[in-house]
């Protein structure tokens, strides 16, 4: 099994760039059809983009990325080692409220479960969080 990593000891903002880079790099390595590569990008920009505007408050700080194929499904992993939080915990949104009734956040974890078939949560073995998406029937023939 191929795996690509990108490992950022003090990410920030304006790495977000090299991300989208590697991100779209790997995943024409992996054989990721084109349609599917935009949505599989928001996810995890939207993921690394909360870990450091959240969990490292805009302060730069370790944000890992690895990409894989397993069997038919691609699967990222992002890793921090930020404060502690679950994301697969948020309540989802109410986006029937109009736009001026809705609260302030939670939308990128909702659009981070959307665009990917599964979003898990754990502690790293390593310590810190470590995030789990997969998206399934992206690959080209």
């Amino acid at each position: 099994m191929m795996s690509y990593l990108l490992r950022l000891e003090m990410a920030s903002h304006e790495q977000l760039d090299d991300i989208i880079l590697f991100l779209e790099a790997t995943m024409q390595k992996l054989g990721v059809r084109p349609s599917a590569t935009q949505t599989v990008m928001l996810a995890v920009v939207e993921g690394v983009s909360n870990i450091l505007r959240h969990g490292y408050q805009g302060i730069p700080g370790f944000v890992e990325i690895e990409m894989q194929r397993e069997g038919g499904a691609l699967v990222v992993y992002i890793r921090d080692h930020a404060r502690r939080f679950d994301p697969t915990q948020v309540s989802p949104p109410d986006i029937s409220l109009p736009l001026e009734q809705r609260p302030i956040g939670g939308l990128g974890v909702h659009l981070m479960r959307k665009f990917m078939d599964e979003v898990r949560y754990q502690v790293h073995k390593a310590g810190g969080n470590e995030l789990i998406c997969t998206k399934r029937n992206i690959f080209r023939i």
